[in-house]
């Protein structure tokens, strides 16, 4: 879970005590917690407000969200999305769908994967046991990286995560997680025309839907398929 802190990491507060929290940074549905129910996980890193979605209010923990915003909200969704649907590759690029998940921040995490090559498809659902939503985000991202045979070739990862995105390929400066962060650096470099990008999380993008299914199913499950292969598209 995120929540809301000043520059010195000191909980933001409303007039009424309770503090703005997220449950997936990619999400922009906020809720409000009050103070006494949160606890700072020691050694986490403090993220910029340009790593979270832009915030709407959800009426599911009693916030009042203002329906021009949402409004605003969706249609920057629809937008991103409709820009990478949009995007035309060659016929030889790896197109690859990258998602993680985590029943609680940190708690049981999961990640799915899908990796389309011409007509073929293959797709991870894996359990990763205990962790946080920004090791499952990286963790897809790198087992997408390994599981490329030809790597001369053009790929296209794409993520729902604007962390993931800031700290392999934006200079943003980690405080956790950097052995796994190296670990990605280090398999991406293999991959000699590669793209990350951005693509909103829930906004309709099929293959990103299928990916974050993928990965809530592993942690529903606790358990990993292996790497699948479809000759077409699954069943």
């Amino acid at each position: 879970m995120f929540a809301r802190v000043d520059e010195r990491g000191q909980l933001i507060k409303d007039a009424a005590g309770r503090v703005e929290v997220r449950y997936k940074a990619s999400d922009g549905r906020a809720y409000r917690a009050a103070e006494r129910n949160l606890e700072a996980i020691e050694g986490a890193e403090l993220l910029p407000d340009s790593a979270c979605a832009p915030a709407e209010e959800s009426s599911a923990r009693g916030g009042a969200s203002s329906p021009r915003s949402a409004a605003d909200k969706r249609d920057g969704k629809a937008a991103a999305a409709a820009r990478a649907a949009a995007r035309v590759h060659s016929a030889d690029t790896i197109i690859v769908y990258a998602d993680g998940a985590c029943s609680g921040n940190p708690g049981p995490a999961g990640i799915g994967v899908v990796l389309q090559d011409g007509g073929v498809r293959r797709e991870l659902s894996q359990y990763l046991g205990q962790g946080t939503n920004n090791i499952a985000e990286l963790t897809a991202i790198l087992e997408a990286a390994q599981i490329i045979e030809q790597p001369e070739r053009p790929v296209r990862i794409h993520t729902d995560s604007r962390y993931a995105i800031g700290v392999l390929s934006q200079g943003w400066k980690a405080k956790a997680n950097q052995e796994l962060i190296a670990r990605v650096k280090q398999a991406l470099t293999r991959l000699s025309d590669l793209e990350l990008i951005y693509v909103p999380g829930h906004s309709g993008v099929v293959l990103n839907e299928r990916a974050d299914a993928l990965a809530v199913q592993a942690v529903k499950g606790e358990r990993s398929t292996g790497w699948v292969v479809y000759d077409g598209k699954p069943a």
